[in-house]
């Protein structure tokens, strides 16, 4: 089975592209391939496009949270909400989440989809520090446009199958909560880079062996990058890859309403993040 594992970003460039790696699986033996840095976002529809079989496991939000949704007034279905945010327009839905966080008090500004509070991560309607709302604002419309087949939240071509990443959690598994990235030159160390080359090793080891029941098999040079983007294609990959082991149709995902599902064994009903 063909497995992509996809690093995004909001506003891909030469300098900072959507990293995508392309793997294999055969029974539970993931195994990394060519790398493509996709520095448009007309590239990033062209593999969505891609014929199947594949899965891809991708790092934005694929949904907003069912709160969020219901009080700023948006249609509640999943297709339709993504389609109204895009008919805002970048600056449009930047302004609305503006004033929707404007109008309410401390504490109550940003609200986390049910994943998010599991897995630990923040709000998608984040626009400042990682920009996740304008991820989801330019990630989501475009699996809506492709035609790709997302658990519980579009039944789209079952040859191409999207789900959602958050290499962060598997990365807490793997090394806790040691930094091991930074995209500022100035600011890169000597224990980031042990930290990632430990996290690898993490990877292609018992951690992920005991946790998502897969081998894997990659370079080391995938922990050469400051940034970890080549090394969080890779743990979105592992997260795909998993998904796909639990099969349809919901492929490990417990998806609520609308809001989307992070795939991974830590977001299970029986385990912990």
């Amino acid at each position: 089975m063909q497995i992509w594992g996809i690093d995004f970003t909001s506003r891909p460039r030469r300098g900072k592209p959507i990293t995508a790696l392309q793997c294999t699986l055969q029974g539970n033996r993931l195994t990394a391939g060519e790398l493509f840095r996709l520095e448009h976002f007309d590239a990033f529809e062209g593999l969505l496009r891609r014929p199947g079989p594949w899965v891809a496991g991708l790092d934005f939000p694929f949904g907003q949270s069912s709160r969020f949704v219901h009080n700023i007034g948006w249609p509640p279905a999943w297709a339709d909400y993504v389609r109204f945010a895009q008919s805002l327009g970048r600056a449009g839905f930047r302004s609305a989440l503006d004033d929707y966080r404007s109008g309410r008090p401390a504490g109550d500004r940003e609200h986390r989809r049910q994943a998010d509070s599991l897995a630990g991560a923040i709000s998608p309607q984040k626009l400042y520090g990682v920009p996740v709302g304008l991820m989801f604002f330019e990630g989501a419309p475009r699996l809506l446009t492709c035609g790709v087949s997302i658990p519980g939240l579009q039944a789209g071509d079952p040859a191409r199958i999207a789900v959602e990443a958050y290499p962060a959690l598997l990365a807490r598994h793997c090394i806790g909560r040691r930094s091991y990235k930074q995209d500022t030159r100035s600011k890169q160390t000597e224990a980031q880079r042990r930290a990632r080359q430990d996290l690898l090793r993490a990877v292609c080891g018992e951690p992920v062996l005991a946790r998502y029941g897969l081998q894997v098999n990659a370079p080391d040079d995938l922990a050469e990058d400051p940034g970890a983007d080549t090394l969080d294609a890779l743990l979105c990959a592992v997260q795909a890859a998993w998904a796909w082991r639990q099969g349809p149709p919901d492929f490990g995902t417990s998806a609520v309403a609308a809001e989307g599902w992070i795939a991974d064994p830590g977001l299970q009903p029986h385990s912990q993040p």
